[in-house]
């Protein structure tokens, strides 16, 4: 017999996920996280609506600000505001919060979670999956779920390819009160200078988060970005809390996500959107998704899910960033319009997807104009 029925290694916000549906629903649940919460995490930790309403029936989302005013810059240029109709555009979090509110909620509805334990290996056995701990001890399980990351054992294992692979650099600013007043409620999105590359400035109560992103292989370049970003906002006298980067890695569309009876869902199936590299939102629900089909014991249904609901956004993700990459002033130009607007409103809101977006008459015939 198996410890357990289902063992989920790691403990961010897909594991975590996975770990409440699958207690839920009466497995043996256990997760396996390498560090102890709450800890840092380089993250943006802006939620878009998505996210949202993946996470409302389980938690009181900690929030340090909701994002009403969103600014726009090409390169420090043309600059423009817009300011939401309706809801939040965006809802700010510190990971470590939020991480740690997801994992309470994982224990409430049954699940085990033991931190500070990293695994180091796995293999399959024919009664399910043996996990080999640090320091030797060993845990077995019906059905292994790998949250750990696009660097982590369950990735490799199962063979994950990417086909999309991005720098980002980030630095946590304390703010003194006029700033914190300044930037309440509003965020910056800056279209960089390297292509498909853009910076953002995210208000967290007295913590500011600014960070780039860009292609691997340009990592000296996106360092002059964020510094030249920094400086241009008038923050470079200010000692970070944090400085820290990390890779996005992205799946390519014919990716396993499944070897026998591991799964793997977030980061470590490569699931994040690929023009903006928004991964919360498709980390729950990818989570979600693989906690459910591991305690029924359907693990294609996880796949068939997948494909479904979450692969459609990431490939119309990729034709709009190869777009962008080619075209940033036109993208910032059509954003600046109410249409463009709207559907950057609808879009943060939860309210549509890129898959759905460029499907509109307008944009497919604008995306198949510009290439």
């Amino acid at each position: 017999m198996t410890d357990w029925d289902v063992a989920i290694i790691g403990g961010g916000p897909a594991g975590l996920s996975a770990a409440y549906e699958s207690a839920r629903r009466g497995a043996r649940t256990l997760v396996l996280e390498k560090a102890v919460h709450p800890r840092y995490k380089t993250c943006g930790g802006g939620l878009i609506g998505f996210t949202v309403g993946a996470v409302a029936d389980r938690i009181t989302i900690p929030a340090d600000d909701h994002i009403e005013r969103a600014e726009f810059t090409l390169d420090g240029r043309a600059a423009f505001a817009r300011t939401a109709r309706r809801a939040p555009l965006l809802t700010m979090v510190r990971r470590p919060g939020f991480d740690d509110t997801l994992r309470l909620a994982a224990e409430k509805a049954g699940a085990t979670v033991r931190q500070a334990t990293a695994a180091r290996a796995l293999e399959q056995t024919a009664d399910g999956v043996r996990i080999r701990l640090a320091g030797g001890e060993e845990v077995t399980a019906g059905v292994a779920i790998g949250a750990d990351g696009s660097s982590g054992i369950t990735a490799r294992h199962v063979g994950v390819e990417y086909g999309q692979v991005d720098l980002g650099l980030e630095v946590e600013l304390p703010i003194d009160g006029p700033r914190q007043e300044h930037w309440r409620g509003r965020l910056l999105i800056d279209w960089g200078p390297l292509p498909g590359s853009y910076g953002w400035v995210f208000p967290k109560g007295d913590l500011l988060t600014v960070g780039v992103i860009a292609a691997r292989g340009e990592g000296e370049r996106t360092k002059a970005y964020l510094r030249a970003f920094v400086d241009r906002l008038g923050l470079s006298g200010i000692e970070p809390v944090h400085d820290s980067g990390h890779l996005t890695r992205c799946r390519t569309d014919s990716s396993p996500l499944r070897k026998g009876g591991v799964i793997v869902a977030g980061d470590a199936a490569g699931l994040l959107e690929p023009w903006t590299r928004e991964g919360i939102s498709f980390a729950v629900r990818s989570g979600a998704l693989a906690g459910a089909a591991a305690a029924d014991g359907d693990l294609p249904r996880y796949e068939r899910e997948v494909e479904a609901t979450l692969a459609p956004p990431m490939r119309a993700g990729h034709r709009l960033l190869a777009t962008f990459a080619r075209h940033p002033g036109l993208f910032h130009a059509m954003l600046r319009t109410p249409p463009g607007w709207r559907m950057f409103e609808r879009f943060c809101l939860g309210e549509t997807s890129f898959d759905r977006t460029v499907e509109r008459f307008p944009v497919r015939i604008a995306l198949r104009l510009l290439g």
